[in-house]
Order: structure tokens, then C-alpha cells, then sequence
């Protein structure tokens, strides 16, 4: 029973664990790209993204290392030392992102898929947060790539350098746009659109989490309402008896004094 709480606790946060793991199986493809692919824009793009991801998987270490309920043993024993190498911004030790995808198996395995789609959809402010933000990524990495595949040589571009296309797609997703940076051809267009979609939804949706999040009372204030009991709602039910019987005492009355008027 002991270890049953940390694995509910790892249960409720599964939105989180899969969108980390997601961002693993990004991290281990950039890293084969790299040195499978030898692209100078290539090379640009997956540079900013892979910054990106190691900042992303250092708030991760140090979020995991602060709620642990035992640090040494989630340094030691549940691939702490390897998030934390993980999160550091050179290529060759990316590969530790595995361990992640492992605990994510685990996870999938104890629980079942049910479960856990269960547990995403009870959560769902959070899942779909989650899920726009990893669109955000993957969105910045390959809708850069598109883009400059779409742009670079086309007649009248501006978009003609990998430093180009990623900046055009921060500001179109962010829905900053300053102009500075716009598609010429047809294909890029479309991209853009999909680009201006998905930054619209990421933070339509931010917003109303974070309404969600500071509006709408807590677990601990909405356990301690007390629950109306059936004394209560007999109670309250002889009330609007005694609110009706009054009103229709009124309405008599008032008929009474219309007819002696008419008389």
C-alpha cells in the first residue's frame, strides 16, 4: 500500500508524462536527423528547437526533483541523473531521453490505455493545454522547415534563410505578426494559415485555463460545502410551500377587491 500512493499520484499527472514522453521521441528524432542529414538550414532550425527542449526538460528535472517524496531515490532509482543530463543542451547525451519513454511505457502498462484516457478526459482543460503546446513545438520545428522549403527560392520571397522562417513562424504563432516576414507562394500561404490556427488555439486555450484555474473554486473549498441533506431540502421545500400559499392569498384578496369594485 505504501507505493500505491506515488503510482495514483504519477496517474494524475499523466497528461504531463505523455507530453514530456512526446517530447523525448522529438528530442532522440532530432538527434538522428542531425547527423543523418547534413543541412546547414537543418542544422539552424533544430538548433533552436533542441534549446527549446532542454530548457523544457530542465523545468521538468527540477519540478520531478522538488515534488519527489524522496529525492535520492528519484535521482538514483527512477532516472533522475538521466533527465538532468537530458536537459543538457548537447547533442550526444539526448539519447537518455529514452528513459522517459520508459516510464511512460509503465506507466500505459500498469494503468491500461483506458485508464489513462480516462484520466485525460476527467482533466481535459489540462490534456488539450498539453496537447497545443507540444502542436506549438512540433509546429515551430517542421512548419519552419515547410516553410522555408515552400519559400526559399521562390520569386519575390523574403523568407530565404532558416533564421528567416523561424522568426516568421514565433510571430504568426504568438499572433504578433509584425509583417516584417510573409509568404509569397500559394503553399506557403496554407502553411502560414495552419501556422496562425494553431497559435490562436494555443492561447485561446491558455487563457481559459488560466480562468479556469484561478476562478473556479478549489478541491479543498469545494470539499468543505457542506452537502445539502434531506432534512435541508424538506425544509426548504415547506418554505416555497408557505412563499406559494402566501402569493395565492394575495392574488384572492386582490380578486375580491376587483369585484367589489365592479359591484
Amino acid at each position: 500500500m505504501a507505493g500505491a500512493e506515488p503510482r495514483r499520484k504519477e496517474l494524475a499527472n499523466a497528461g504531463y508524462e505523455i507530453f514530456i514522453g512526446s517530447l523525448s521521441v522529438l528530442s532522440i528524432v532530432n538527434l538522428i536527423l542531425v547527423y543523418t542529414i547534413d543541412d546547414h538550414a537543418l542544422d539552424t532550425v533544430l538548433l533552436v528547437v533542441n534549446a527549446l527542449l532542454s530548457a523544457i526538460f530542465l523545468a521538468d528535472f527540477t519540478f520531478r526533483l522538488f515534488t519527489a517524496e524522496s529525492k535520492s531515490n528519484y535521482f538514483f532509482h527512477q532516472f533522475g541523473w538521466a533527465d538532468l543530463l537530458a536537459s543538457v543542451p548537447v547533442e550526444q547525451v539526448k539519447i537518455l531521453r529514452v528513459f522517459s519513454l520508459v516510464r511512460v511505457f509503465r506507466l500505459l502498462r500498469a494503468y491500461g490505455p483506458g485508464a489513462v484516457v480516462r484520466n485525460l478526459l476527467k482533466d481535459r482543460a489540462t490534456s488539450a493545454l498539453l496537447t497545443l503546446l507540444l502542436l506549438g513545438v512540433l509546429v515551430l520545428e517542421f512548419g519552419s522547415l515547410e516553410m522555408l522549403r515552400r519559400e526559399q527560392y521562390a520569386s519575390g520571397a523574403n523568407i530565404t534563410t532558416a533564421s528567416d522562417a523561424l522568426w516568421y513562424v514565433i510571430v504568426t504563432i504568438s499572433t504578433v505578426g509584425y509583417g516584417d516576414k510573409y509568404p509569397v507562394t500559394n503553399g506557403g500561404r496554407m502553411v502560414g494559415t495552419l501556422i496562425i490556427i494553431v497559435g490562436v488555439g494555443i492561447f485561446g486555450t491558455f487563457t481559459g485555463y488560466l480562468a479556469n484555474l484561478f476562478l473556479s473554486p478549489s478541491k479543498k473549498e469545494a470539499a468543505a460545502v457542506p452537502s445539502p441533506t434531506a432534512d435541508d431540502a424538506q425544509l426548504k421545500l415547506g418554505q416555497l410551500k408557505a412563499l406559494v400559499a402566501q402569493q395565492q392569498a394575495a392574488i384572492d384578496e386582490l380578486n375580491l377587491m376587483l369585484e367589489a369594485d365592479g359591484t
